[in-house]
């Protein structure tokens, strides 16, 4: 068959890939399999190899260790079995590794680095044109978004008519002709006009978006796929549970090598009509079983939740169910999971006619704060219409919003925080206050930091008092207009002077 194509060395969390070439008779995709097995001083993984078209069959591995490995690749693909060896070496600039849960409620990279999350949602930015995705890497290379949320299917739902740059199966879609405004939502596509081979993949849409994982974690950004959804006019969302489970089982061979991935197992997966809950427990059963790596995975709701105490769910990824209320139920979340809160959608800036996608920008800014300092984490969407009928939260290209800064201000705040993450504290009743979480035990009466948010209320002072010798650092943050106020070093009894305007919080840190 030939030989195997590999480098001599890779970076530790990279991606160390086997090239070969192997059997084409048949459908390569279901008829033949792949297997790797890599070994070193510290670790032994196998992990499944996937058909890329033209006679090319591919192993992908992350490795955790700066150490030499030799690995094995067999199947069926072949009737030889190969063998070698390569050194990992220390990993590039800017790579932590996979972000993991730590102190049960925050995140941190692989390597200790804490990961603050700054989420937002472009569903099919990656199947636009390239003018369109050059302007959307550009965009977030430039802001404070470390994670974003899109699709591995095409999207169909208002807003979001045209055909993708790709699809995802060998075949053709229904004429686009017969596709009009009023037809949206899910429905099943498969006796519409569509011919699909669901046993043959287009190895040309997931070679882009290879790329596009690529391309965003060398922006130091994760990406969270969104594996399945209900807005289908092609019939992806209708499969047979035998080509779901092929599908799934493809995506983790391709994509799960990539540092910067995580699992979505569905967006809106309620609104899936042909999957049961034992659909969803098959899913995240080949996740676990196939995923080495133990990538981040959840699932989003529409409605109800789904159940986060689950153990394979590593963190809630939550819509909105209120009309108003959502960040101020995180604490709440919090005791109830035990896992990190993730609040992937709470109402996008914007202007549609829905209301999930017309709050201001300082609605939406005031929704992170809130999540923020009751210990949880918050997701950007925007979504305000234009004469190109371009919007960020579908389509990606440019930002027209106000939060956005904002909410690079909130990163940065984020990154000073002495620690992996901050715990909702009952300081007053009239305000959300935060500390730092994973403290010791040692702490019970005076914490080292203090995080204290006024949200809409606008009080013109404020007064302390924790005991006669604990000195605090006073800073008075205002969130809107992105100001931070040094106000001096105070012990005892002391006044803190506010300007009576909203979204203004006060910092304090104990000097030490």
């Amino acid at each position: 068959m030939g030989q195997l194509i590999y480098p001599s060395s890779v970076n530790k969390w990279g991606v160390f890939e086997v090239r070969c070439k192997g059997k084409t008779e048949g459908n390569p995709f279901v008829d033949y399999q792949i297997k790797g097995h890599f070994i070193s001083k510290n670790e032994t993984v196998a992990v499944d190899g996937f058909y890329d078209g033209e006679g090319i069959y591919r192993v992908r591995f992350m490795p955790s260790f700066m150490e030499d490995y030799s690995f094995k690749i067999e199947g069926n693909f072949s009737d030889e079995i190969y063998h070698g060896q390569f050194k990992v070496t220390e990993p590039k600039p800017g790579n932590h590794g996979p972000v993991r849960v730590v102190e049960t409620y925050h995140l941190a990279y692989e390597d200790g680095t804490p990961y603050f999350s700054i989420g937002t949602t472009c569903y099919v930015w990656a199947l636009q044109d390239e003018d369109l995705q050059e302007k959307t890497l550009k965009t977030l290379a430039s802001s404070a978004f470390n994670k974003i949320r899109f699709c591995i299917f095409p999207k169909h739902y208002n807003y979001n008519f045209k055909e993708p740059i790709s699809y995802p199966y060998e075949g053709t879609p229904m004429d686009s002709s017969v596709i009009t405004k009023d037809n949206f939502g899910s429905f099943n596509a498969k006796s519409k006009g569509n011919h699909w081979d669901f046993k043959r993949f287009n190895v040309k849409h997931f070679q882009h978006l290879e790329k596009c994982i690529e391309r965003l974690g060398d922006l130091g950004i994760e990406a969270d796929l969104i594996v399945m959804h209900p807005y289908d006019r092609w019939g992806f969302s209708a499969m047979s549970a035998e080509e779901d489970d092929l599908y799934w089982k493809y995506v983790i061979a391709r994509f799960a090598a990539y540092h910067n991935v995580w699992w979505s197992l569905a967006n809106e997966y309620d609104l899936l009509e042909e999957k049961k809950l034992t659909d969803w427990e098959r899913y995240a059963s080949i996740i676990c079983e196939k995923d080495p790596y133990g990538h981040l995975r959840s699932v989003h709701n529409c409605g109800g939740f789904y159940d986060f105490t689950r153990p394979w769910v590593t963190h809630c990824s939550i819509q909105r169910q209120d009309l108003y209320r959502t960040a101020e139920y995180v604490d709440k979340w919090r005791e109830r999971y035990r896992k990190p809160v993730i609040l992937d959608e709470i109402s996008y800036e914007g202007n549609l006619s829905d209301a999930w996608g017309n709050i201001s920008g300082q609605e939406l800014v005031r929704r992170f704060w809130e999540a923020t300092c009751r210990g949880g984490y918050a997701g950007h969407g925007e979504t305000y219409l234009s004469e190109d009928e371009i919007i960020w939260w579908s389509h990606g290209g440019i930002l027209k919003g106000e939060s956005p800064a904002r909410l690079q201000f909130l990163a940065e705040i984020m990154k000073e925080i002495p620690g992996v993450g901050l715990a909702p504290i009952s300081l007053t009743w009239d305000a959300v206050c935060a500390t730092l979480d994973g403290l010791s035990q040692s702490f019970k009466t005076v914490k080292d930091y203090y995080l204290i948010y006024y949200s809409i209320f606008r009080p013109s002072f404020k007064d302390f008092y924790f005991d006669e010798e604990t000195e605090f650092k006073v800073e008075v943050i205002d969130t809107w207009n992105m100001t931070i106020e040094d106000r001096g070093v105070h012990k005892g009894k002391f006044k803190v002077i506010l300007p009576g305007r909203e979204y203004m919080a006060i910092r304090l840190t104990k000097v030490s």
